[in-house]
């Protein structure tokens, strides 16, 4: 398998008054492709960081992070804009759609942008939204739909760019149980389709969905690897000791 995100030692400051934040300090860890990795850790712990340093919404503060062999930390805005559009399918908490567009319009928004024609588009949409079990919904607005099929939309509209990497921040925080469980079964089934998917969450229940679980505390990684491992579950008694850290 071929690496598609490399982070190689990320260090990330901001600066608060007089105070320098670390928020993410020598990270290093390699995504392959066809790989489901889960980012987890509380509030502080760095995942966020990591999401938008992966996102390309922001840059490393020092060392390198690579998107399928190209150094994002030294592109402008305008190619950190293209590269999202080209390698990155978004799928957010709280859905993000458009409420006056049809899901159709919705899902077909990353081609727009990528300059693809509207008959184009609006087949590739048509399809994604098949592919997500709503096919018979397509002119109806994001409105008439429950919280787990908004988000069903927004999966196909992180897929219908054909992205290298889909990643998801929170993607269940707004459901309930029940739905969330639908949304992280798609998720499985879209890595067991051959998709790269790496997930975002606080919730170590969530995270064992993956195959592989990075654990991140004060903007370090204090566990890299399978996500059925004993080191992988949180014991919180076993509060700074390493692979039992709370995140």
């Amino acid at each position: 398998m071929s690496a598609l995100i490399e982070f190689q030692s990320v260090c990330k400051y901001y600066q608060m008054g007089d105070t320098t934040v670390v928020a993410a300090d020598h990270i290093s860890f390699t995504v392959n492709d066809g790989e489901f990795l889960a980012i987890v850790g509380h509030s502080g712990s760095g995942k966020s960081t990591c999401m938008n340093i992966i996102g390309c919404l922001d840059v490393p503060s020092e060392g390198t992070y690579l998107l399928d062999g190209r150094d994002v930390g030294q592109m402008d805005k305008n190619e950190l804009a293209e590269i999202r559009n080209e390698k990155l399918g978004f799928i957010f908490q709280q859905y993000n759609l458009l409420p006056k567009l049809n899901l159709v319009e919705n899902v077909e928004i990353p081609l727009m942008y990528a300059g693809v024609g509207r008959s184009e588009r609006r087949e590739r949409a048509k399809i994604a939204l098949e592919m997500v079990g709503l096919g018979n919904k397509l002119k109806h607005k994001p409105n008439e739909l429950s919280g787990g099929q908004q988000q069903r939309v927004s999966i196909a509209r992180a897929l219908v760019g054909e992205p290298s990497v889909i990643l998801a921040d929170e993607p269940t925080g707004a459901l309930d149980s029940k739905t969330g469980r639908e949304v992280l079964e798609l998720l499985q089934q879209l890595h067991a389709a051959g998709n790269t998917v790496v997930l975002i969450t606080h919730d170590n229940s969530i995270a064992v969905q993956a195959e592989r679980i990075i654990r991140l505390a004060d903007g370090r990684v204090i566990y890299d690897g399978p996500a059925d491992a004993p080191e992988a579950v949180v014991t919180p008694n076993l509060a700074g000791k390493k692979g039992g850290v709370p995140a």
